[in-house]
């Protein structure tokens, strides 16, 4: 045992001579495997010499060798610290160069359009409503009345997963959705992405932006529908913007109207009017009132509750209202481009 004691205390007078001398990495790794080796490591072999002494000194002797052990480990931690610092490369200022100029984030302009639409919606007593981008054949189509042929669900239109999986292509399923889990009355704006299968050009891209609105309740009629899609065109434009309604068809509204509004930048005066081709007006939203079999669909009473539904392309009426020629400016990641509406 007292050679044991003694074999230790040489130890660590040796190790705390030779980790003095330890200067990088290198040299310190080299200490750690003469001292901390598995094989044949100094602390090892005296593990293995603690295996002749008698079975009631192993103890004290065990302690003293992780004793050891851990003043060791203890140290060599130390000098790794020190070594990582001395090591650290130092940053050269050179005072003669001009200074790093910081850049703000700025939100994007379809963020900002969108928001935009969303607090004129917020104020009229709307709310905000959500739902999954990838949806089911069912909430996206069938609940919405689309006939099983009708060549929306073709997929040559639509991004489908599997056969009842698909990428939304509007956010019409977020409405039938919020008609499943409440009764009316509902007043709800629903803004998201959509996707389609479609070939990018300066109007068309396969993901953009969608609002879309629902209003349900008692006595509500397409004059509320006017109103409100007056009110809303107005405060996102101006107050005395033309606005014109137009039949349509749509397959979960009856009757429908597609909504146009004067042409922003040439008032019908320029026949070559690269937005409007000319005709004065530019179409910017569709709309109807909800189809009663809609209302079935999610067991509500078409004679009690009847209801509107509405909906915008948010980047294409952002172009339209920042006189933007191309859909893909948005989304090329040209910052020069995005910084501009910073300040709007």
């Amino acid at each position: 045992m007292k050679d044991l004691k003694a074999k230790i205390a040489e130890l660590k007078k040796k190790f705390n001579s030779v980790s003095a001398r330890v200067k990088d990495e290198k040299s310190l790794q080299e200490v750690r495997n003469t001292y901390l080796s598995r094989k044949r490591g100094e602390l090892n072999l005296l593990f293995e010499e603690m295996n002749a002494l008698k079975p009631e000194k192993k103890s004290q002797a065990g302690q003293m060798i992780n004793s050891l052990k851990s003043y060791i480990q203890e140290r060599l931690e130390k000098l790794k610290k020190e070594i990582a610092v001395k090591e650290r490369p130092v940053r050269k200022i050179d005072l003669t160069l001009p200074g790093e100029k910081g850049y703000c984030g700025a939100p994007h302009p379809v963020v900002l359009f969108q928001q935009e639409i969303e607090e004129i919606f917020l104020s009229m007593g709307f709310s905000i409503e959500e739902g999954p981008e990838v949806e089911t054949d069912y909430y996206n189509f069938e609940a919405l009345n689309f006939p099983p042929h009708h060549p929306a669900r073709d997929d040559w239109d639509t991004l489908y997963i599997t056969d009842d999986l698909l990428l939304r292509t509007h956010t019409s399923p977020v409405q039938i959705r919020a008609m499943e889990k409440r009764k009316p009355p509902i007043r709800i704006i629903v803004p998201g992405r959509v996707y389609r299968r479609e070939t990018s050009d300066p109007t068309h891209l396969p993901m953009f932006y969608q609002v879309e609105g629902l209003v349900v309740d008692e006595g509500i009629t397409f004059a509320n529908l006017k109103g409100t899609l007056e009110r809303f065109i107005k405060t996102l434009f101006y107050e005395k913007i033309k606005i014109r309604f137009r039949p349509s068809f749509f397959p979960f509204t009856e009757p429908s109207a597609e909504v146009d509004i004067e042409c922003i930048v040439c008032g019908g005066e320029d026949e070559k009017c690269r937005i409007c081709g000319g005709s004065g007006w530019k179409e910017i939203l569709g709309s109807g009132m909800v189809d009663p079999q809609v209302l079935k669909n999610v067991n509500i009473d078409p004679e009690k509750y009847s209801g509107f539904a509405f909906g915008l392309g948010v980047d294409r009426t952002a172009m339209f209202a920042y006189q933007i020629p191309d859909m893909r400016y948005f989304y090329e990641n040209d910052l020069r481009f995005i910084r501009q509406f910073a300040l709007k």
